[in-house]
């Protein structure tokens, strides 16, 4: 294993970065395209709440780091997504979206797989979670803020987002060292984290809500004028991970979220019957029946603290 984890938690702090290191009153808010501007945010919403979904999954790991170097990298990556999500709610409060002090509601799909988290993922094994969070920060955070960055001309966007993308692409590098680490296990612990992991009927629960959320973000996508191709390209990403580090191969979870994300990236495969499917029904959810939002959501803020 050649990646050094020490120099990257000393590369992470010297990278670290503030709301206040951001002049939110700076001109370029009225540059974003009005027809555009209608669109954005229940867009900047989802986004906002997909970065508190990677909050979350980056908690539960901290738990299951196999060292104190990497449990303190995911806590690091756990405050960052959480600053990530301040500022998109912070861009919303600069272009006019938010009602005063208002904290936009995740959509069913997202609010789905947050509960999810909130109510199982510290009990995921770290082979798990090592592969199905990496999955979505690719697909997600890197479909939807490559889309923002293209087409939004804002200049405090523009470096609000190359602050995120830079922090997401040592996440990256580190869930990718991650997978090949976890690719060292001996056939039987990777066995008995596959099997251990499956037999948990809350594993039901969680596909069914993560299964829709990467097709409702693909139809969000669209909906924003969009090309799906966009989403689709991100996901490619994760599969060129076994191409450059083959002992990832290794790991049964990797191997299966890899063919899933082939699944959504063909467009024809029969498995967008079903995703679509669940897409509908989850919307047709009663709001009185969806779970009600983590209290920790309460820490949710616009305002330009550290």
């Amino acid at each position: 294993m050649s990646f050094d984890f020490d120099n990257m938690l000393s590369k992470i702090k010297s990278k670290q970065w503030a709301l206040a290191d951001i002049e939110w009153d700076a001109p370029g808010a009225e540059l974003i395209d009005p027809a555009l501007h209608a669109k954005l945010k229940p867009f900047m919403a989802d986004l906002m709440w997909i970065e508190n979904v990677g909050a979350r999954g980056f908690a539960a790991m901290a738990k299951k780091a196999p060292t104190p170097t990497l449990a303190e990298i995911y806590r690091y990556f756990h405050a960052e997504e959480q600053r990530h999500a301040n500022a998109e709610l912070a861009l919303m409060r600069r272009w006019g979206m938010l009602d005063g002090d208002e904290i936009p509601e995740p959509n069913v799909n997202v609010k789905l797989v947050i509960d999810f988290l909130d109510k199982y993922a510290d009990g995921m094994s770290l082979s798990f979670l090592g592969t199905v969070i990496p999955m979505l920060e690719v697909a997600l955070d890197g479909a939807l803020i490559k889309f923002v960055t293209d087409e939004i001309a804002d200049p405090v966007a523009q470096e609000v987002f190359k602050k995120i993308n830079n922090d997401e692409s040592r996440h990256l590098a580190t869930d990718y060292a991650v997978m090949e680490l976890l690719g060292h296990a001996s056939v039987r612990k990777l066995a008995i984290d596959l099997v251990g992991g499956w037999v948990k009927p809350s594993l039901m629960i969680g596909l069914l809500s993560y299964v829709p959320l990467l097709n409702k973000m693909r139809d969000n996508i669209v909906e924003m004028g969009v090309s799906e191709d966009k989403l689709y390209a991100a996901m490619a990403r994760f599969k060129q991970v076994g191409e450059r580090t083959p002992i990832a191969n290794r790991v049964p979870m990797y191997r299966i979220v890899k063919m899933h994300s082939g699944w959504v990236i063909n467009r024809e495969h029969p498995y967008h019957l079903v995703a679509d499917a669940l897409v509908k029904i989850t919307g047709a959810i009663p709001d009185r029946l969806l779970p009600a939002q983590p209290t920790w959501s309460k820490e949710l803020t616009y305002e330009p603290v550290a």
